[in-house]
């Protein structure tokens, strides 16, 4: 008698530390991943050869030029106030207000050309590693432009000409092309001679002002 209780005793221990392999957690993740991954592939098994070969190269990148190019295309600019005036009254940061500041005392009095001239002179400097990496920079470089030396307040009191000079800034900050000086880093007056112009290149004659381009 002692022996049968023993053993239902052992039985019933045996019984308690038993794990009923339905109630598994593992096991029932383990059997829904399975079911999961049977799913999708046989959805990918059906997939044409040439989606698959997309999916596994990933979306066309275009190069970095590439993208640069297009975001920034050129303007194609016309030199005369009635195309000027079709642009949205114009404004920016301090590049753009450095650069309206600086056509507006340099260059108001010339024609539209010159003014754009003017322009392309301070942003080949800007792209020259001879100068300032920055507009404000450049125009503000010693006494490089007479508006900063002369000892005038420089206070723009023409708005039709500031609105002028903002357009024109607003339009070559914004990528127009530099068609009329080739290149130039430096302009004066026909009114002075400075030394520089003997050894530089002339590269146009727009107005009151020829232009150079330094070596």
């Amino acid at each position: 008698m002692a022996c049968v209780a023993l053993l239902a005793l052992s039985g019933a221990a045996g019984a308690e530390v038993t794990v009923s392999q339905s109630n598994n957690p593992t096991q029932l993740l383990g059997t829904s991943f399975a079911s999961l991954m049977g799913v999708e592939r046989n959805t990918v098994g059906a997939l044409p050869q040439a989606r698959l070969a997309a999916l596994a190269n990933g979306p066309a990148i275009e190069p970095r030029r590439k993208r640069a190019a297009k975001a920034a295309e050129p303007v194609a600019v016309r030199y005369d106030d009635a195309w000027l005036a079709t642009h949205p009254q114009p404004d920016g940061d301090a590049e753009w207000q450095c650069l309206r500041t600086a056509l507006y005392f340099e260059a108001r009095g010339e024609s539209l050309q010159g003014q754009f001239a003017v322009a392309e002179v301070i942003l080949n400097r800007v792209d020259n590693p001879a100068y300032p990496k920055s507009v404000c920079a450049v125009v503000k470089q010693g006494c490089q432009f007479s508006f900063t030396c002369d000892g005038h307040s420089d206070v723009m009191r023409d708005r039709s000409a500031v609105e002028r000079a903002g357009r024109i800034a607003r339009i070559m900050l914004d990528g127009a092309p530099r068609a009329l000086t080739m290149g130039a880093t430096h302009f004066h007056t026909r009114q002075v001679n400075p030394s520089w112009s003997k050894r530089f290149p002339r590269t146009a004659s727009i107005g009151a002002h020829l232009f150079y381009r330094q070596p």
